[in-house]
C-alpha cells in the first residue's frame, strides 16, 4: 500500500514538471518579438528587436523560457535614434529642442536674407532629415541711380548689375555743385536703397572786402560752391584767420580773416628785450610792433638793487607800457643807473 502511494506521488510530480510552460515574453518598451506565441516550452527562446526609429542601447537581445515557467532576466533597452545636427546655417538660425526620431527643426534667416529651401525638417526612422539644409541668400537691390549733376565714385559691381544687402555706394557731385544728404547709401533689408543725396547748384554773392586789407579774385557776378577768394593786409597789418574764404553749400562765405593793426611805441629812449636780444629803441628806424609781437621793458627793484624785465604785447594797435618802467632822457641818464644796466634780479623762492 505505501509503495503504491509513493509511486503515485512520483508520477504526479513528474507530470507537474513536464507540463511547466512560459506565457508570452515580457514587454520591452519600444521593442517587439518576432513570431510571438501565447505559450512557450522550457528551453525555447525569443529575440527582441527595436522598433523603427529606435536603436539598441543595452541588455541581451535573447530571452529563454526556463523549466520553472519563467523567462530569464530581460534587460533589453531601446532608445530613440538621433539625427546629426545639420548646421550651421550661415546668415540664419536653426531652432530645435531635440534632434531625435520624429523631432522637427525649423529654419529662419537673419534680417536682409531670404530663405531658399524648406523652412522645416523632420528626423526619420533612419536617423536622416527629410529636407536638406536651406540657404540664406542676401536681399538684392537694383542698380543705384546716378543723381543729376552727380556721379558714383564707388560701387561694387555684381552679376546682373544688382547689389546685395549692405552693399555701399558712394556719390560725389560735379565741380561747383554741392552734395546734400549722405554721400554713401546702403542696400537695405527691404530691397530698397537708403535715401539718395542731391547735387545742387549753389551760388554765393560777390564777397566783401576787409578793413585795412584787400582781396584777390576774378571779376565775376556770381561765385559757385567751393570757389575761393584770398585776402591780404596793408603794410604793417597782420592777417588774423584763414587767408582764403570759400563759398559754402549754405550760399554764404566761410569766415573771413581780419587785419590787425600795428602798435606805436611811445617810449623814445630805452634798452629793451626784443626777440631775446637787447635793443635800444632810439636806434630803431620805426618804433612799431606788429600785432602779437612781444617786447620786454626793464624795471627796478630798489630794495634789492637789481633790474628785471616785464613783458608786454601788441594787441591790434594797443600796446601798454609797464607802470614800473621809468624813462630817462639822455641828460638825466648821466646821473642815474637805469634798470637795464643793473644786475638782473634773481628770482626768490
Amino acid at each position: 500500500m505505501s509503495y503504491f502511494v509513493l509511486l503515485c506521488g512520483i508520477s504526479f510530480l513528474h507530470g507537474v514538471v513536464a507540463t511547466a510552460v512560459c506565457p508570452g515574453p515580457p514587454r520591452v518598451e519600444f521593442a517587439s518579438v518576432q513570431l510571438e506565441k501565447r505559450v512557450y516550452e522550457p528551453g525555447e527562446e525569443v529575440t527582441y528587436a527595436c522598433q523603427p526609429g529606435y536603436i539598441h542601447a543595452s541588455g541581451s537581445r535573447r530571452a529563454v523560457c526556463t523549466n520553472s515557467g519563467r523567462w530569464s532576466g530581460v534587460a533589453f533597452r531601446c532608445i530613440l535614434k538621433t539625427c546629426t545636427y545639420p548646421g550651421p546655417l550661415h546668415n540664419g538660425e536653426i531652432y530645435h529642442t531635440e534632434l531625435t526620431y520624429q523631432s522637427v527643426i525649423s529654419f529662419s534667416c537673419n534680417e536682409g536674407y531670404i530663405l531658399k529651401g524648406a523652412d522645416s525638417s523632420q528626423c526619420t526612422e533612419r536617423a536622416e532629415w527629410t529636407e536638406e539644409l536651406p540657404v540664406c541668400e542676401p536681399v538684392t537691390c537694383p542698380f543705384p541711380p546716378v543723381p543729376e549733376s552727380g556721379e558714383i565714385i564707388f560701387h561694387l559691381p555684381r552679376k546682373g548689375n544688382l547689389s546685395i544687402f549692405q552693399d555701399v555706394v558712394r556719390y560725389a557731385c560735379l565741380p561747383n555743385y554741392a552734395l546734400f544728404g549722405n554721400e554713401t547709401v546702403s542696400c537695405l533689408a527691404n530691397g530698397n536703397w537708403s535715401d539718395f543725396p542731391e547735387c545742387k547748384d549753389v551760388q554765393c554773392p560777390r564777397p566783401t572786402g576787409i578793413e585795412n586789407g584787400f582781396m584777390n579774385f576774378h571779376l565775376k557776378k556770381s561765385f559757385h560752391y567751393m570757389e575761393k577768394v584770398s585776402y591780404g593786409c596793408s603794410p604793417n597789418y597782420v592777417l588774423d584767420g584763414p587767408r582764403d574764404s570759400r563759398c559754402e553749400k549754405t550760399g554764404n562765405w566761410s569766415i573771413k580773416p581780419s587785419c590787425k593793426a600795428p602798435c606805436s611805441i611811445s617810449v623814445k629812449r630805452a634798452e629793451v628785450l626784443y626777440y631775446g636780444r637787447r635793443v635800444k629803441l632810439q636806434d630803431m628806424a620805426e618804433r612799431l610792433l606788429q600785432h602779437a609781437e612781444i617786447m620786454a621793458f626793464f624795471c627796478k627793484n630798489d630794495e634789492r638793487k637789481c633790474g628785471y624785465p616785464v613783458r608786454t604785447q601788441c594787441i591790434n594797435g594797443v600796446f601798454t607800457i609797464p607802470e614800473c618802467f621809468k624813462e630817462y632822457n639822455s641828460f638825466t641818464a648821466l646821473f642815474v643807473t637805469e634798470a637795464s644796466s643793473m644786475k638782473e634780479c634773481i628770482a626768490m623762492h
